[in-house]
Order: structure tokens, then C-alpha cells, then sequence
């Protein structure tokens, strides 16, 4: 039986709030040990629907939305651009990346992972990191596809709750895309 394509694509200003769902939904399954569910089940899609509304409509020629469909259904989406942090080592960053619960495992996430990877290089962009929660059971995604831990963390803080992050980073971005 053959499976159905996945097929990953420039986000739409129609797809905020299929975004949001995924968003929402795949934050409530990989960090439901994590974080405490009250605060996983008081995330709002309608809020997060408005914000990527503004994400999708801001002016930002340096930055990539991607979608991950399946059968029509947008099961994960990608974004990225400019590395945020002024670190002299990294030109791009990869702001987030998630797949519902439901289709992960299935090579979606890395292709959203390597058409990111061809947007920054498209960009001009020959090196990227990615931020995560220090606690992240997906960690070894990244380990997986060649990003190797950096050294130094950061604190963030969701809710009312600090937690710390630490990045990956991949530093021939061209030798990844090969």
C-alpha cells in the first residue's frame, strides 16, 4: 500500500489556524512531562492562531513558514530565519519545528528539518542552531541530523514557570543539504 505524500510548502496566511492547532496540540504531547498541564490546557488556539496571523503577514523577506500536508491536513510546520542572539557563529536559527503527535515518526519532521535548511542557504544563511528545552525528550531529533550540542544554556519563561534551554547548532549548513 502506498502512503500518502507528504508535501511541505511556503505557509499561507489561510493556514494560521491549522498552525495553531499543530502548535498548540504538539506542545500538549511532547512537553506533557514537562511543563504542568494546567498550563499545556489553558494554551489558547485562537490566541495562537492571531500570532501567526502576524507572523505570516509581517514584512520579514529574511524569514521562512513552512507546512508539512498530509492528505490535505497541515500535520507540522517549521520556521525560521536570522539567528536572534547576535552569536558571531551562527547566521541562522531555527525558530521552531513541530509534527503532530500522530504523524511523527514518519520522516516529516525531517524534511521540514532539510527544506529549512534550504531556505536559510537560500537566504545566504551557511549555519544554523536551534533552541530547546534542556528537557525535551525529542532532543535526539537534532543529534540524529548532525546538530551538536553548544555549550552555554538560557532561561526562559513560559507561564509563570522558568525553564532552561540549551541549542544545537550546525555550522557548514552546505555540507547538511549535500
Amino acid at each position: 500500500m502506498m502512503r500518502a505524500p507528504i508535501i511541505i510548502r511556503a505557509a499561507a496566511l489561510d493556514d494560521a489556524p491549522a498552525i495553531a492547532h499543530v502548535h498548540i496540540e504538539a506542545w500538549r504531547t511532547a512537553y506533557r512531562d514537562i511543563m504542568p498541564v494546567a498550563l499545556l490546557e489553558g494554551l489558547s488556539e485562537d490566541v495562537r492562531r492571531d500570532e501567526w496571523q502576524t507572523i505570516l503577514t509581517k514584512d520579514a523577506p529574511m524569514e521562512f513558514n513552512l507546512v508539512a500536508e498530509k492528505n490535505g491536513q497541515i500535520v507540522g510546520f517549521a520556521s525560521g530565519g536570522p539567528e536572534r542572539k547576535n552569536d558571531p557563529d551562527f547566521t541562522g536559527e531555527l525558530y521552531a519545528i513541530y509534527v503532530l503527535d500522530e504523524f511523527r515518526g514518519q520522516g516529516i519532521g525531517t524534511d521540514l528539518l532539510w527544506n529549512s535548511v534550504k531556505s536559510l542557504l537560500a537566504f545566504g544563511m551557511e549555519s544554523m542552531k536551534v533552541w530547546i528545552l534542556k528537557d525535551n525528550p525529542y532532543r535526539v531529533f537534532y543529534e540524529r541530523h548532525g546538530g551538536v550540542l553548544l555549550a552555554g544554556e538560557d532561561t526562559i519563561t513560559i507561564g509563570e514557570m522558568e525553564m532552561i534551554e540549551v541549542a544545537y547548532g550546525w555550522t557548514r549548513l552546505r555540507k547538511v543539504s549535500d
